[in-house]
């Protein structure tokens, strides 16, 4: 099994340390959660050579990607800062997809799945893209999943795979048209009850067709 040495978990830390703080603001789930100062030299240690330059370096959340097995094969650290890349993956396996959340999720009901690990924390039974290709995670097949994509109808590379997974006969969220917030995290932001809307919002086949026209207008 692979392990992530040397990192303190979010629910150590006070409520006023930035990352704890951040996540707090947001209204995000902290215990799955954890926190290096320094991101790329801590990511060198866990895979040499990851990094050739660590002299900028910065502190990060560590999101990592635990399978069913529960081993560690990959991470994600957010930037608690404004400034440069949010998000950076690291797979200690190349060969997996960059899927969040496969230890926690019930593979004998419905599976949600978010575009991001945040927003995939914020509703039941969820895991997250986290930038992977999700028609390669052969084990989803023949399971009962949703698609959650960001509400962002203008949103080129959204609509493209929206309207692949419609295409292709999967279930997709087609978020209604009075909904401005543009991703779950916002909405739950918002006092939205974003599981109630998900559950009647949920389309496939030629429903979910006529539906995408008309949020993407």
């Amino acid at each position: 099994k692979h392990k992530l040495p040397d990192l303190v978990s979010v629910d150590s830390l006070n409520n006023s340390h930035p990352a704890r703080e951040y996540l707090l603001n947001r209204k995000l789930p902290t215990e799955a959660l954890y926190f290096t100062e320094k991101f790329k030299g801590w990511t060198n240690k866990v895979k040499p050579g990851t990094f050739e330059d660590t002299s900028h370096d910065e502190p990060r959340i560590i999101i990592p990607f635990i399978d069913d097995k529960g081993d560690v094969f990959g991470f994600q650290g957010r930037s608690i800062s404004n400034s440069g890349l949010r998000y950076i993956t690291v797979l200690l396996d190349e060969d997996r997809p960059k899927i969040f959340g496969l230890n926690s999720v019930d593979f004998s009901k419905r599976i949600y799945v978010t575009e991001g690990p945040f927003d995939s924390l914020l509703i039941p039974n969820a895991i997250a893209m986290a930038g992977a290709d999700v028609s390669k995670a052969d084990f989803l097949f023949s399971k009962d999943v949703v698609f959650v994509y960001d509400n962002e109808p203008r949103n080129k590379q959204i609509t493209n795979r929206i309207s692949k997974h419609i295409h292709d006969g999967d279930s997709v969220v087609i978020w209604p048209n009075n909904l401005k917030e543009k991703d779950i995290n916002d909405m739950i932001l918002a006092g939205i009850s974003v599981t109630q809307i998900i559950e009647s919002h949920t389309f496939s086949g030629m429903i979910a067709k006529l539906k995408f026209t008309d949020w993407k207008k």
